[in-house]
């Protein structure tokens, strides 16, 4: 076998599981070497535990040599993508686009009622900070319901929750009520997430990155919808009418639910091959294609929605980076949405208090309502979510989603030095316009690559237990960017400029580049040791190993 050529994913595969080395062998000597998708298919694939080593023939060859066979991932490569992805990028992305609205309300509503009911700085924070605690405690949570019970079940039940919760929250009476019911809306909300899980499992590998980063185009709607609907509502109808409007994306998305599908790779993973089947089948027809032919391969179903399994020595690195990453991206991006909605209402009031040799600007921050030009500011900021979100999408599938989640917390940072200056409102803008830009970029990466490096096992609980650090991180900002703004403008900023510049340095050392690679449908190539095995007791019958989408190619 001397003759034949060596291709470069051994490395990936050892990381996957050291105790199996994958080593794959183009089917013609002289071949070149290359790691098209489309060749993928002819190769050969031997693997060896310790000293034996065992050719299990062709990757797509099953037990039967007559019957072909193909995986979920065959599958909606095959399909592409069409009109179903357009239908499903609509349903999922109301999801997010009430996420952003429910988040987006904090920085109009906390001015109002801080002014209203005369609230003292903290308890204004709170009224943030609830909603992030109830989100931090349910993201876990609903990522191990999508799971166990799919990612359509997790993602219809928070919905629910979140409009149900959301709209009771317009009739609070008193203070205490809006803590109660904000935080079971923020409760809901930690399962939004899970709209990226089951969207990204429909996705074909080329076009995953574009459309996941397209989608959260609805969160910047959301947010400009939201800074919209504040300017009419709140100057005539109050901060009551503009909870209960805000709700209106729910209402449409509940409405509609019912023809969400259940993911066909969650379906395998469960044992349900026909419903996974079925599913297919209705893609296909959707988008005028055509269902591979053969059988559809169903992987051992293995245990699911276990925290311990992102904690395995092929996932700790990986896990506690993305909880860091995910943790100073939350906390620098809310802390930017507050922090702006406060320098504005200081405007030009910004003094210089001189303590010996000691100079530092303070913001004069009373209680203030919200101006026209207010609003108009905080639309334009909020707007900036939308050249984040094409800059991050030209980037990412050319220099990759490690170096293109650092550079956006790289230049977060930078943008955020020149507001140790006393700055005028303009520059101000323009500063904050750019930063957000940038940090909103590095979220909207974050969510690509994390679906990308789980295995779908534990797809959904990877993607809950990110998004709970960063509400962790959400729920600490407010008492930064709100209280702490008012003792010291520069230690505020300087929480926020070196969080992000150790997130850089997280980005970089993330083990792996998921970019080009597809989604992992099992945590471990155990099934293709049981399979060696079969073939060993079969008098030399060739079986068919478990086939893991990224063997293509890997790069280090």
């Amino acid at each position: 076998m001397s003759n034949w050529g060596e291709t470069s994913n051994i490395s990936y595969q050892q990381w996957r599981d050291p105790e199996i080395s994958v080593v794959t062998f183009r089917g013609t000597a002289g071949d070149s070497l290359r790691h098209d998708e489309e060749e993928q298919c002819g190769d050969y694939e031997v693997y060896t535990t310790g000293m034996q080593t065992v050719d299990l023939g062709e990757r797509r060859t099953g037990q039967d040599p007559t019957e072909d066979t193909f995986t979920v991932e065959d599958a909606v490569e095959a399909i592409g993508f069409g009109k179903f992805q357009w239908k499903l990028s609509i349903l999922t992305g109301l999801s997010w686009m009430a996420d952003a609205m429910e988040m987006m309300i904090l920085s109009v509503i906390s001015p109002q009622l801080h002014c209203e009911w005369m609230l003292p700085s903290w308890k204004v924070a709170m009224l943030t900070s609830v909603v992030f605690i109830g989100m931090m405690f349910s993201s876990t949570l609903w990522g191990n319901i999508s799971d166990k019970y799919g990612r359509k079940v997790g993602l219809t039940m928070c919905m629910m929750w979140v409009l149900y919760y959301g709209f009771l929250s317009a009739f609070s009476p008193a203070y205490g009520w809006v803590m109660v019911l904000r935080g079971l809306v923020g409760f809901g909300i930690g399962g939004a997430p899970q709209s990226v899980t089951l969207y990204s499992e429909f996705l074909p590998r080329k076009s995953r990155a574009t459309c996941i980063m397209l989608i959260q185009i609805f969160w910047a709607l959301g947010a400009v919808f939201e800074v919209l609907l504040a300017i009419w509502t709140m100057p005539t109808m109050g901060w009551r009418w503009l909870l209960g409007l805000s709700t209106a994306p729910l209402v449409v998305f509940v409405i509609f639910c019912f023809w969400l599908p259940e993911s066909p790779r969650f379906d395998v993973l469960s044992g349900n091959r026909e419903n996974a089947m079925k599913t297919l089948r209705l893609i296909a027809a959707d988008n005028g294609k055509t269902m591979p032919l053969g059988k559809l391969i169903a992987n051992k179903q293995e245990e699911r929605g276990r925290i311990r399994d992102l904690l395995t020595p092929q996932y700790r690195r990986t896990t506690l980076l993305l909880w860091f990453i995910w943790f100073a991206n939350a906390f620098s991006y809310y802390g930017l949405v507050l922090l702006t909605t406060e320098l504005f209402q200081a405007g030009d009031a910004c003094g210089v208090i001189t303590q010996g040799a000691k100079t530092e600007p303070k913001c004069k921050l009373e209680c203030k309502y919200l101006t026209l030009d207010d609003y108009k500011d905080l639309l334009w900021t909020t707007l900036a979510e939308f050249p984040g979100l094409f800059v991050t999408l030209f980037l990412i599938d050319r220099i990759g989603r490690k170096k293109s989640m650092a550079m956006c917390f790289l230049m977060f940072s930078v943008c955020i030095l020149p507001l140790y200056a006393c700055v005028g409102r303009v520059a101000l803008t323009v500063f904050i316009f750019i930063a957000r830009a940038f940090i909103t970029g590095g979220f909207q990466v974050a969510y690509v690559y994390t679906p990308e490096v789980y295995p779908t096992a534990t797809r959904a609980l990877g993607i809950g237990t990110c998004s709970g650090m960063a509400r962790g991180g959400a729920l600490l900002t407010p008492f930064v960017s709100q209280v702490l703004l008012k003792k010291s403008v520069y230690l505020t900023l300087s929480v926020y400029c070196i969080f992000c510049l150790l997130a850089t340095g997280a980005s970089m050392l993330l083990p792996i580049e998921t970019t080009g690679l597809g989604l992992q449908e099992s945590s471990r190539i155990t099934a293709g040791k049981e399979e060696m095995k079969t073939g060993q007791m079969s008098n030399g019958s060739k079986a068919s190993p478990t086939h893991t989408s990224y063997g293509s190619s890997y790069n280090s």
